[in-house]
């Protein structure tokens, strides 16, 4: 994006995690501690995310959803992701509140996130306490659990872009690496407790008797879970607000350097002064007046320039984003229907049977036991993400990627063609390697084409391009919003394949089928940097 000689209102931002008047800034060590508090939202996210998938399709079922509903749940949330997500992700790189660029929006999130789960785990125990006609209940029950589930998913798929870019703004290029671990590593723990908790039959222990239900006791924990874990999250790195180019010369408030704390936290827009003999001297205040704003900074973004970012995007940016579309359609064929699937195929219940007959307790006795396959699936996920950074050595990121998608389509295409327990739930494990995947190697990706490019523009003289306007918001959000489209695909498309294959068995080989074609993709066109 250029910039204008004539006036103009546009304001010009400048941060030192994408652009400095003395080139590329590489921000101070955090220790293990902090990355760990700030790993703590994927822990949070992903426990209420394994709640989800373990009640959510037998809880629509239950209050009665039809079935010609049943894809609009999970169509209405992606749709409206995919639409705002690069929206928000460029705001946010722009964004100029006290608190920080990216915190502002997780706390939204989070909120909105603990407000969904509260509709579709308790909307049915109070639409039975407040309406007596048996429509008017049934209908009440259907549209509030649906507003839940919709609002819940919208928020847990948005937030995931504004946590990796928070990351990536506030830590070096190796602290960057070693979050995503512990962001997998945490995602694992916390889906793994999630599924452990789903998997127990409270309804016949105190707390269960207590709180009355099976999904008031998941809504107690879940919430207990994600209110501490958010908490955490967003006091684990100070954020430094961004600062206006237009109108705000660099502070020469600290003589030591543009620092926050005595930590050495660098402040956005803030540079370090020249010392001439001791002496701190005026010559980048005067700089920065005779700077011109687009050749070092960024202008606000509209709609238009948005848009044209996006579709200008370096072609292996748009590569990665194909294969992490196809990675995330293949999982999410799978695990959003895997409960389901166990209940029906592998167990032989019937979801839509009377509650109280030998069908439905079966089905049920089917939606725990694959609870914990899913449990499984989180666990290795977390053994799995401990071991990449030793792998990535010996196979680089390209065997990382393929392999991932490798064993995923060999395990889901086994789990279809031969539905019985106990090979399900070993080959459950595949589910772990995918999933550690998706959460590591394309933002690894991400921060090598971000670093390459810090490097290119460090050789360039002052007031070369500005990488067409794209941040690392921007950037991560485009990444983030092709799991919407994948829901898109899966909650579109999944529903025909089962109405006309009369079973859910095509869901698991679907799976199987789109992770091979991945494993080829990834092979032949995903860009790794040496």
């Amino acid at each position: 994006m250029s910039g204008s000689n004539g006036p103009t209102d546009t304001h010009t931002y400048q941060s030192l995690a994408e652009d400095c008047l003395f080139g590329s800034v590489e921000q101070p060590k955090r220790s293990t501690g902090r990355l760990v508090m700030h790993s703590m939202a994927m822990f949070g996210r992903e426990f209420c995310y394994a709640v989800e998938a373990a009640y959510v399709t037998p809880g629509l079922l239950s209050v009665g959803l039809p079935k010609s509903l049943y894809s609009m749940v999970w169509l209405l949330s992606p749709i409206l992701g995919f639409l705002l997500q690069p929206v928000v992700g460029s705001a946010s790189d722009h964004c100029r509140a006290r608190w920080g660029r990216r915190r502002p929006y997780i706390l939204t999130l989070a909120i909105m996130m603990l407000l969904g789960m509260a509709l579709y785990l308790n909307g049915d125990a109070v639409v039975s306490a407040l309406v007596a006609n048996p429509r008017q209940k049934l209908i009440w029950a259907i549209s509030i659990t649906m507003v839940g589930v919709v609002l819940f998913d919208f928020s847990a798929d948005f937030i995931d872009g504004p946590i990796k870019a928070y990351l990536f703004d506030v830590c070096s290029h190796q602290d960057k690496e070693k979050g995503l671990h512990y962001h997998a590593l945490f995602t694992g723990f916390g889906g793994a407790l999630g599924y452990i908790l789903g998997a127990i039959d409270w309804v016949h222990l105190d707390l269960g008797r207590l709180l009355g239900t099976e999904f008031q006791v998941m809504f107690f924990f879940s919430a207990l879970v994600l209110i501490l874990c958010f908490i955490t999250h967003l006091c684990s790195i100070p954020e430094a607000p961004l600062r206006d180019a237009a109108t705000d010369p660099p502070s020469q408030q600290d003589p030591q350097g543009s620092s926050l704390s005595a930590s050495g936290m660098h402040e956005y827009g803030s540079i370090e002064k020249v010392k001439n003999g001791g002496a701190d001297t005026e010559q980048p205040v005067q700089e920065w007046k005779n700077q011109k704003p687009s050749g070092q900074s960024q202008r606000t973004m509209s709609m238009k320039s948005l848009l044209r970012a996006l579709v200008n995007m370096p072609s292996h940016y748009r590569c990665l984003c194909v294969s992490h579309l196809i990675g995330w359609t293949a999982f999410l064929s799978n695990m959003l229907f895997f409960t389901d699937f166990m209940g029906q195929i592998v167990y032989h219940g019937d979801p839509y049977g009377a509650h109280n007959s030998t069908e439905f307790l079966i089905y049920e006795r089917g939606v725990e036991v694959g609870c914990w396959g899913l449990c499984i699936n989180s666990v290795f996920s977390s053994v799995y993400s401990y071991f990449q950074k030793a792998m990535v050595s010996y196979i680089g990121l390209k065997g990382l990627y393929f392999m991932g998608y490798l064993l995923f389509g060999l395990g889901t295409g086994f789990i279809g063609l031969f539905p019985n327990v106990y090979s399900t739930l070993v080959l459950c494990s595949m589910f772990g390697v995918m999933s550690s995947t998706l959460y590591t190697v394309p933002f690894n990706l991400i921060a090598e084409y971000h670093r390459e490019e810090e490097k290119e523009k460090g050789q360039e003289a002052p007031g070369g391009p500005d990488n067409q306007g794209r941040g690392q918001g921007v950037d991560c959000a485009a990444l983030t919003c092709m799991v919407q489209l994948a829901q898109i695909l899966v909650g579109g498309g999944l529903g025909f394949l089962v109405n006309m294959a009369g079973s859910v068995v095509v869901v698991v080989i679907t799976a199987s089928a789109v992770s091979l074609i991945g494993c080829c993709f990834v092979a032949l066109f995903v860009r790794y940097v040496d």
